[in-house]
């Protein structure tokens, strides 16, 4: 029998380049036909490797493991397994849903108490400043100069003159909570209005506010 090179590498399971080096060193018959190379291999040699091929896969058969026949009771205990590892996970992310609830009712609860804080510090704020108005800010006929107590806590909304007095300018800003800049800027208002508008009033270098008779928000603001 003959064969080209393509058909004796898929016979015999050897590769193109292992077929040609043999080709080369004389140690495979060929002949050439037309261009094309054909291998002569007698039939009694081809006879000879199917046998070695078919004996080698019997080997191969006969010592490869029989396939394990699935029975019922397999199929059960897969199963259960598979629960037992479905209950597993379930109690894992029930355990995670408690934790994250948990949580949240925490954060839930510092909120509240950090609002109430707010609120109570507030209502304190608020508390003391209309008890510094009731008590400090006394309404006097005469335009007698009142000291504040400006140890109170401040707060930054500014009152409404609802009971009186004269009081010191700067005195009445820091009560109000206005910082260095808003001041500077306020005084500047009071300097250039000198004068000119009778809700200024100056003494001995200073400026003063009359709370029980004008309203002096155009110069806060």
């Amino acid at each position: 029998m003959r064969f080209t090179v393509d058909e004796y590498a898929k016979t015999f399971k050897m590769s193109k380049e292992m077929i040609q080096n043999k080709l080369r060193t004389k140690r495979l018959n060929y002949i050439i036909e037309g261009g094309v190379t054909y291998i002569i291999v007698p039939r009694s040699s081809l006879d000879e490797e199917k046998h070695r091929e078919l004996t080698q896969t019997a080997k191969t058969s006969l010592s490869a493991p029989a396939p394990q026949k699935t029975t019922v009771g397999m199929i059960i205990a897969l199963y259960q397994k598979e629960n037992q590892q479905l209950k597993l996970k379930i109690k894992e992310l029930e355990a995670k849903i408690d934790r994250l609830v948990n949580d949240k009712e925490q954060m839930l609860i510092a909120e509240r108490e950090r609002i109430e804080e707010i609120y109570t510090a507030k209502d304190e704020q608020l508390k003391n400043f209309f008890e510094v108005i009731n008590t400090k800010l006394l309404l006097s006929h005469e335009n007698k100069v009142h000291d504040v107590d400006i140890s109170a806590t401040p707060i930054t909304a500014a009152p409404q003159p609802s009971s009186g007095g004269v009081i010191e300018l700067k005195r009445y800003l820091k009560f109000i909570g206005m910082g260095s800049d808003e001041r500077k800027a306020v005084k500047r208002r009071f300097e250039l209005a000198y004068g000119s508008d009778v809700r200024v009033i100056q003494k001995e270098g200073e400026f003063y506010v009359d709370l029980s008779r004008y309203d002096y928000t155009d110069f806060l603001s």
